[in-house]
């Protein structure tokens, strides 16, 4: 199995030309050549302070210059931390802390070139260290090996029917499983162009689509909304998508089909998560129903099983609901130097939980029902707050929805929805409430309070809906 750095390699020998890396419309560029030799010079630079096997930290911005230090790094045979750039200076002491890391790199220098020993390490070891997303507190620390990221490029080749034609455009933080993914190794195995962007704006997104005519996306919902909503989509000529992955959190229905019938691109979704790599897919064959009110067909080679949230029993043949839970080649290796977590992570026989509440039916279609954690319990009565924030989310206005649980001295918790709108957006509870009666949305998920964000909701470093930031709020007085 090869790994990325050789992967570079072959692609500065066969198409030293050819463009690897664009940051955003007219940002840097980067041939294959010019990474190639980019991370020979980091390389070179580190190589008298870098010893084999040791952790070293990365923070910067997104840009080639970040996926030529990843590569960089695995040539000194080093183990690479990945740190978000909009990471706090409190998560980021806590990430160089756990991990064990020397050093952080922050930027790199121009040192001449010379021969480095290149250190060739293997596939399926240690190679990167990245953290969960942070919700819910100070984040963990996760161990990834090459050949997962691997793996996970040929299911998603297949999903996508990807080629070396296809132009990439990931906006997503370098360091975090869909930017591994969708930035530093799907494009290099393909041998395709990636366009990143140092900092996100819906404006910068869709000029670059337009600039390299991009042909596959690969963002957030919140991300691919706030793209909806600029005034200057429809200035832009976007007729090269074919195909936006998404992910990370619920995907809004309507919100989805609006895209893909102003677009033309197909929305697909893998279902997972950083510890786990994906469960599920959705592909280009299947219906909108499938792609857009699911996370997909199980993968059949990840072992999919439910489990009683209990028991821990195996009730995969009920279809569910329960805990889903995996094992297979894009599994992680685990939570570093953490054996409490790995405890939760870990079935006694070796599965990988994901903590999300699903459901199998008879065709092997999963459907996310909510985050185990993620439910309010009001007067006994469990209620998802996955399901909640989709209903709600169908309010004409709203950008995104995160609903959590407010302590209540009668019902225990009652339901609290804090809501992204569009610019000069208001409505109360009352329009809410009349709006989903519209709907016919049962009574018990309508929410109780409700709170306007202007801008966006607040999010970890991982890009996710920072849902402890909210629990917070909402037992505020």
């Amino acid at each position: 199995m090869s790994t990325v750095s050789q992967v570079v390699s072959a692609n500065a020998l066969h198409d030293p030309d050819g463009l690897a890396f664009a940051t955003g419309s007219d940002g840097p560029t980067l041939t294959w050549e010019q990474y190639d030799d980019l991370a020979d010079r980091i390389a070179a630079e580190l190589a008298g302070s870098v010893a084999p096997g040791e952790v070293v930290a990365v923070r910067m911005p997104h840009t080639g210059e970040i996926h030529a230090t990843y590569v960089g790094l695995e040539r000194l045979g080093a183990v690479t931390v990945g740190i978000g750039e909009r990471s706090s200076e409190r998560e980021t002491a806590h990430l160089l802390a756990a991990a064990g890391a020397t050093r952080l790199i922050e930027r790199v220098g121009a040192a001449e070139q010379r021969i480095v020993t290149r250190a060739h390490p293997d596939p399926a070891g240690l190679w990167f260290l990245n953290s969960t997303s942070g919700t819910t507190g100070l984040p963990k620390v996760v161990r990834h090996h090459q050949g997962r990221w691997f793996a996970f490029h040929e299911l998603a080749e297949r999903a996508a029917r990807l080629t070396p034609s296809d132009v990439f455009c990931s906006l997503l933080p370098a360091p975090f499983g869909f930017g591994l993914w969708t930035a530093h190794f799907t494009p290099a195995i393909l041998g395709a162009p990636c366009v990143v962007l140092d900092r996100f704006s819906p404006e910068a997104a869709l000029a670059a689509i337009e600039r390299h005519r991009v042909t596959v996306l690969a963002g957030v919902s919140t991300q691919f909304i706030m793209m909806l909503e600029a005034a200057e989509l429809d200035d832009h000529d976007l007729s090269s998508l074919r195909v936006m992955f998404t992910g990370g959190e619920m995907v809004p229905y309507e919100r989805a089909l609006e895209w893909e019938r102003r677009t033309g691109s197909v929305v697909l979704q893998f279902y997972g998560s950083n510890e786990t790599g994906a469960l599920s897919s959705t592909t280009l064959d299947d219906p909108p129903a499938v792609r857009l009110r699911t996370a997909g067909h199980v993968i059949e080679a990840m072992q999919v099983r439910l489990l009683d949230p209990d028991t821990g029993a195996d009730i995969t043949a009920t279809g569910g609901p329960g805990i889903a839970a995996c094992k297979g080649a894009v599994n992680c290796l685990g939570y570093h130097d953490d054996p409490v977590a790995n405890a939760e992570l870990y079935t006694d026989d070796g599965w990988m939980r994901t903590g999300d509440l699903c459901t199998i039916d008879a065709d092997g279609v999963l459907t996310v029902a909510g985050r185990s954690s993620d439910f309010i319990i009001r007067g006994g009565k469990n209620l998802s707050a996955a399901v909640i924030e989709q209903e709600v989310a169908t309010m004409p206005g709203v950008r995104h929805a995160a609903a959590v649980a407010k302590p209540d001295p009668v019902f225990g918790e009652r339901v609290c929805v804090f809501c992204a709108v569009d610019p000069g957006v208001r409505f109360d509870i009352d329009d809410l409430r009349a709006h989903l009666a519209g709907r016919g949305t049962t009574k018990e998920l309508w929410p109780e309070t409700l709170v306007i964000v202007d801008g966006d909701l607040p999010r970890g470093s991982g890009g996710k809906v920072a849902k402890g930031d909210l629990r917070a709020r909402a037992r505020e007085p």
